[in-house]
């Protein structure tokens, strides 16, 4: 039995508010769908989350884009924590405050100590990618531990 998996699905249609990821806390996302590998989270863009230009920061986009797949990994029922090798993102059109953008993860490949993550980052209003990414992570001695 996933439950950290099942608490996420718990939050459907709500901020996260119970997350092993204090960065998860910050980021608040709403939670729009868990899958076995895949979720979809929504995020509001406020002024924090901006850089000088005043769109959204690719840091943050980057944050959003190592958070999600974090909690991907533990919605596929792995039993170990996994840690990020490499991140490769493109980005290609801006947010701004008070947009809402939508992050969609899926896991590619999943070996036994090597597991490869999609991430898109959208603009639903404006039907727009944001961002495109992938990532490989790799399997960690660590145990998850439940939340709450």
């Amino acid at each position: 039995m996933n439950h950290l998996k099942e608490q996420l699905a718990k939050q459907l249609g709500q901020t996260v508010t119970e997350s092993p990821s204090p960065l998860m806390l910050w980021l608040a996302p709403v939670v729009r769908a868990v899958a076995d590998g895949a979720l979809t989270f929504e995020f509001t863009v406020n002024p924090v989350m901006t850089n000088p230009a005043g769109t959204l920061h690719g840091g943050i986009t980057a944050a959003i884009m190592d958070d999600m797949i974090g909690a991907t990994i533990i919605t596929s029922g792995r039993q170990h924590l996994y840690t990020t090798v490499n991140n490769a993102i493109d980005y290609f059109a801006p947010a701004k405050p008070g947009d809402v953008v939508t992050g969609r993860t899926t896991i590619i490949k999943a070996g036994r100590e090597i597991i490869n993550v999609q991430f898109e980052l959208w603009n639903l209003a404006k039907k727009r990618l944001l961002a495109r990414g992938y990532s490989n992570c790799l399997k960690t001695e660590l145990i998850l531990k439940a939340v709450g």
